[in-house]
C-alpha cells in the first residue's frame, strides 16, 4: 500500500512541477504554483512514502526540464522567474529530506 501511495505522490509531484514550469514566466502563475507546492508539502505527513515522494517528483521533473532541448533553447530561462524556480526546486528537495523522521535506533516490533 505504501508503494502505491508513493507512486501516486511521485506522479502528483511531477504534474505539479510540470505546471510550475509551464506557468513560471507569469508572475501570478509562479506565485500560485509555489503556494500550491508549499501547501502540499505542509499538508503531507513527513516520511519516505509521502512528503519525500512528492518532493522528488516535483524536483525530478524540474531537473529534467533544465536540460537543453534539441533545438538548443531552454524551457527555464535565465531571468528572475527562472532562477526563482530553480531555487524553489532546491528548497522543495531540502524540505523533503530535512523533514524525514529521525531513526530512533531501536529495533521495530512486528505489527500484529
Amino acid at each position: 500500500m505504501r508503494f502505491l501511495l508513493a507512486a501516486v505522490l511521485l506522479l502528483a509531484g511531477a504534474v505539479t512541477g510540470l505546471a510550475t514550469v509551464a506557468l513560471h514566466e507569469l508572475w501570478w502563475g509562479l506565485l500560485l504554483a509555489l503556494v500550491a507546492t508549499a501547501a502540499t508539502l505542509t499538508a503531507l505527513p513527513p516520511g519516505w512514502w509521502s512528503r519525500l515522494a512528492f518532493a522528488l517528483g516535483w524536483t525530478g521533473l524540474v531537473g529534467w526540464v533544465v536540460n537543453p532541448r534539441p533545438e538548443g533553447d531552454y524551457a527555464i530561462s535565465q531571468d528572475p522567474p527562472g532562477y526563482t524556480l530553480l531555487g524553489a526546486a532546491l528548497v522543495v528537495l531540502l524540505v523533503g529530506l530535512a523533514t524525514l523522521p529521525r531513526p530512533d535506533g531501536r529495533p521495530r516490533r512486528a505489527r500484529p
